[in-house]
């Protein structure tokens, strides 16, 4: 359940390098398994979006699964004193588990700053070259 700073600096590098292809200004969030953090600012993103970065990759840890699932189900789950006519996005989808050649929870990433696809897109780039 760890994540070393140099194995998280690879994977924001690989996410980061994404997003800069894609043209989206992105905020990086690794953390490994005990929710330690190690955050990438990029400073042309949305300042807020260092926060939900940082969420995703939080929920993913402490539900052990990708985020969006448990975002879903907690907006759901939600009590509403009205009918809504679509669901609004949840904060902190897209943030992917990291795991181990055994499969166990290693860590997680999250990705803020531009449409929920992309956002996905860059998460699940800064993993593949280790899933």
């Amino acid at each position: 359940m760890h994540i070393s700073l140099k194995e998280a600096q690879a994977f924001i590098e690989l996410a980061r390098v994404h997003a800069e292809k894609i043209g989206v200004p992105m905020n990086i969030a690794v953390v490994d398994g005990s929710a330690t953090t190690r955050v990438r600012a990029n400073d042309k993103a949305i300042l807020g979006s260092i926060d939900i970065a940082l969420k995703k990759a939080k929920t993913s840890v402490l539900f052990n699964g990708p985020s969006e699932v448990y975002g879903n189900t907690a907006n759901l789950a939600a009590p509403h004193p009205r009918p809504r006519a679509r669901m609004a996005p949840h904060p902190v989808r897209r943030g992917l588990p990291i795991r181990g050649a055994d499969g166990s929870l290693n860590g997680a990433i999250g990705v803020s700053g531009g449409m929920p696809e992309q956002d996905g897109e860059v998460a699940r780039t800064g993993i593949a070259g280790r899933q």
